[in-house]
């Protein structure tokens, strides 16, 4: 059973008791928001024309050291809202002309989420999108079947030594590789709306490392042998920014460069892993990162 009381809702499995203290996510036992608005800033069929409605959740599971949205991730800043509360923002969210209902890094809240869900759901229309770093418990997304119509999972590492070095984990293939399959699972088509927009699906977000190009090279190379074409879409980012933590690490203080990108676009086209999208390599820009002013909350 999944609980926060001890807290087992994602792999780390710290057994903090959340009503007493954080956990290593540093979420306490209620939601904690930082922005719930439009955002225009993912994929063109999650942000469409309208925009994405995007609820920025408190806390992390891995708080990487690189990490652009820092301020929630390891700083904590939000606000603490009741899941009453919550289910008022999702129907918000779509009042505002939301494409979707999207909710970043919301694991560490997952019983209130769901909760939220069931109260908003007679009023709420809107595709539910799940935006996770991809180091979940299969356990996890299997409590969220029936809720989420789109996931959108990072997958981040293939060397379990760069996440350690990077977000102190030493399994982060074993569980990002579970999940994915997990939701490939359960999501058994790509379905789109008439204006372009996904209403199911899954997109797998690969971010590029400074210096950490064979490691992309490896994660396209097991997706492609792994997972059927098809009943995914790829995204890959250039936008890496050097933030928060990077200075601790000389070797990732720095923007990828043209190379780098360039030799991963070219495998994932080799690959023909060609449904999705491909980032410009002028894409990593600070403007990437939304203010985290408590909008909407």
């Amino acid at each position: 059973m999944l609980t926060i009381s001890p807290c087992n809702l994602c792999p780390r499995e710290c057994g903090v008791d959340r009503n007493n203290q954080a956990g290593f996510c540093r979420s306490g036992p209620r939601p904690k928001l930082a922005r719930a608005a439009l955002h225009f800033g993912e994929e063109p069929c999650i942000s469409g024309i309208r925009g994405s409605g995007t609820i920025f959740f408190s806390g992390c599971n891995l708080r990487c050291c690189y990490c652009q949205n820092y301020q929630i991730s390891r700083e904590g800043r939000g606000k603490t809202v009741t899941t009453e509360r919550l289910a008022e923002i999702y129907l918000e969210l779509q009042t505002q002309g939301a494409h979707n209902l999207n909710l970043v890094t919301a694991t560490p809240y997952l019983p209130s989420v769901l909760k939220a869900i069931e109260l908003a759901r007679p009023k709420l229309q809107i595709p539910v999108v799940y935006n996770t770093s991809g180091y979940e418990k299969v356990e996890t997304i299997r409590e969220l079947e029936g809720y989420v119509d789109v996931y959108l999972p990072d997958f981040k590492y293939y060397n379990n030594e760069l996440a350690w070095k990077y977000s102190h984990i030493n399994n982060y293939l074993e569980a990002a590789t579970a999940a994915i399959a997990e939701m490939i699972r359960q999501i058994r088509e790509l379905r789109f709306d008439d204006q372009g927009i996904m209403q199911k699906g899954i997109i797998i977000r690969h971010l590029v490392l400074p210096g950490s190009r064979k490691d992309s090279l490896a994660i396209l190379r097991w997706v492609g042998e792994n997972l059927p074409l098809g009943r995914y879409w790829l995204s890959l980012m250039s936008q890496y920014t050097p933030a928060s933590k990077s200075p601790d690490h000389p070797e990732i203080n720095r923007r990828i460069t043209t190379f780098e990108y360039a030799s991963v676009v070219e495998e994932a086209l080799r690959l023909g892993l060609i449904n999705g999208y491909i980032q410009n390599r002028s894409s990593a820009r600070k403007e990437y990162t939304p203010p985290f002013d408590l909008e909407g909350i």
